[in-house]
């Protein structure tokens, strides 16, 4: 049955739009006054290596963000009986970091090189030193610093550079702005301004003077906290979303965010001493800091919410492809049988078989590595799983163990923050790898030893959380801030589940995670020989 209310605010553009690039799916969910989903569209694509490198070209850009909202229109469609014509407020988010640098005239000069690229090793450690302050492999400006030192003829012509996201925002408003969430996974954020940091800018124009004719700071784009206004949808914008012609310009526009911020948001831990697991291609914790750290670790990056606050993340470039890999291969089998389960009812049994597995695995070892891992000081990866001959090799113990190798790397990270003496009263959890109710979550809750809640939209992730932030900078007046109208507004009567450490899983785990670090060797070598 139709609901004439939700029907009614569509037809009038009572409405927000977030639309997130994820590493495998570009998803679009629509939001009512309320902030409930009302619609989703989604379009599904994959990176590419060429040349060595990992990207996206341009084209599979907009030919999916098109065919995202059309499968967006044709839900809404569907469901409410009206055509999507108009929008109230319109977000866009996409994986954060990577190099998109563009010349004067907005032609992108070389291939995107998205997050998952690490080639910038050079770059990286020589930032660190000279800011005092970790700066990634994946970080923009590890990428344009280590196209200099390579010699790249495109830098000389390098007139801007910024993120996805930033990149179609600007498509879409003709606004060269990023939300400060995002900006910070390019250069640090001074977070007593809001901006760039100044002095850092001042020592990277120094460190490269005489081999480039710019200035740093006239490369970057503006920054904006959560709230502001980033334009509004053009003509051209709606067209590129929308080029059937039906979808009118005039939208309000958020500041375009990082997939951090947005799964930040969308489990409702913005404020201080909150965290959340984002859990999808890559895996990351982001836990909301009430100081800064007392060192400098590599394994934490120092980035902020969308309104600006400061936040440890915790980053691994390898989340949850390997375990998807594994349950395609079930699937297959299943299917040979002539089973006719479908692919959720697959994930759903091999997950639960996970929980009756040995606390520790039994045993067994499994590297979910595709690609190189910072956290660990792999430039290269290669997913392996290797076993004893005494091991307990059974459906139970391997599925689990794929579940945590889906969290080796980020329970390393998450113990360099324990030991900073960092205290943590929620850590929420998003993505993927929590659709199967309690499984995900459980295995989470013992790989960190704390609780670990999930809500009911959290499988939505981040491309609501950027519809969540399109509808605060239509409704924000000044005299309320993102973490008040997320508690009082969003999240207010949302329920959530929340489990609890089991002590003998969280041995289990530790367990694991021993036999993790023991076993790198291993990965070595198989990257090494392979």
């Amino acid at each position: 049955m139709i609901d004439a209310t939700a029907a009614s605010a569509i037809a009038s553009g009572n409405t927000a739009l977030g639309i997130e690039f994820g590493s495998t799916r570009i998803k679009a969910v629509l939001v009512g006054p309320d902030n409930q989903p009302l619609a989703v569209g989604a379009h599904d694509w994959e990176n590419q290596f060429v040349d060595r490198i990992w990207t996206y070209s341009t084209e599979a850009i907009w030919a999916g963000l098109a065919d995202c909202f059309a499968s967006l229109a044709a839900d809404v469609s569907q469901r409410h009986g009206v055509e999507l014509t108009t929008i109230g407020s319109i977000g866009i988010s996409a994986m954060m970091h990577g190099y998109l640098p563009f010349d004067a005239d907005g032609n992108l000069l070389v291939p995107f090189r998205t997050w998952r690229n690490t080639i910038t090793e050079a770059a990286s450690a020589e930032l660190t030193a000279l800011f005092g302050y970790n700066i990634p492999q994946r970080w923009s400006i590890a990428h344009l610093y280590q196209a200099i030192l390579n010699g790249e003829a495109h830098v000389g012509k390098v007139a801007h550079f910024t993120t996805l996201a930033g990149y179609v925002h600007t498509a879409l408003t003709g606004e060269r702005v990023l939300g400060v969430g995002d900006a910070s996974g390019m250069l640090p954020i001074d977070i007593t301004t809001g901006g760039f940091d100044t002095e850092m800018i001042a020592k990277f124009d120094a460190l490269v003077a005489g081999r480039v004719d710019w200035s740093l700071a006239d490369l970057l784009p503006d920054v904006l906290p959560a709230g502001a206004v980033a334009g509004r949808l053009t003509e051209a914008g709606a067209r590129l979303l929308d080029p059937s012609g039906k979808l009118q310009p005039g939208a309000v526009a958020a500041p375009p965010e990082g997939d951090a911020g947005t799964g930040m948001v969308a489990t409702n831990s913005v404020a201080k001493r909150t965290g959340n697991v984002s859990a999808g291609t890559s895996i990351f914790a982001m836990v909301v800091l009430e100081s800064q750290l007392r060192e400098q670790h590599s394994e934490l990056d120092l980035v902020t919410t969308p309104a600006g606050d400061l936040v440890a993340m915790v980053h691994c470039n390898n989340g949850a492809s390997e375990l998807n890999s594994w349950v395609g291969l079930f699937a297959e089998f299943a299917k040979a049988l002539g089973s006719s389960a479908d692919s959720g009812q697959i994930f759903e049994t091999l997950f639960r078989a996970a929980l009756s597995g040995d606390a520790d695995g039994g045993g067994l070892l499994a590297y979910n590595y595709l690609s190189g891992e910072h956290i660990t000081g792999f430039a290269e990866g290669r997913p392996l799983f290797t076993r004893t001959p005494d091991s307990r090799f059974t459906l139970a113990n391997f599925m689990r163990t794929q579940l945590f190798a889906a969290l080796g790397s980020l329970s390393i990270g998450m113990e360099v923050l324990r030991g900073e003496g960092v205290e943590i009263d929620t850590m929420f959890a998003h993505g993927g790898l929590f659709k199967t109710k309690g499984v995900g979550q459980q295995i989470l809750a013992a790989a960190l030893n704390t609780s670990v809640s999930v809500g009911e939209i959290a499988g939505e992730g981040g491309a609501w959380g950027i519809a969540v932030l399109a509808a605060y900078t239509r409704d924000n007046d000044g005299t309320i801030s993102l973490d008040d109208y997320l508690s009082g507004r969003v999240f207010a009567d949302a329920p959530l589940e929340t489990v609890q450490p089991d002590p003998a899983d969280v041995d289990g785990f530790a367990a694991f995670r021993s036999r993790f670090v023991a076993g790198l060797p291993i990965e070595a070598a198989a990257v090494a020989h392979s």
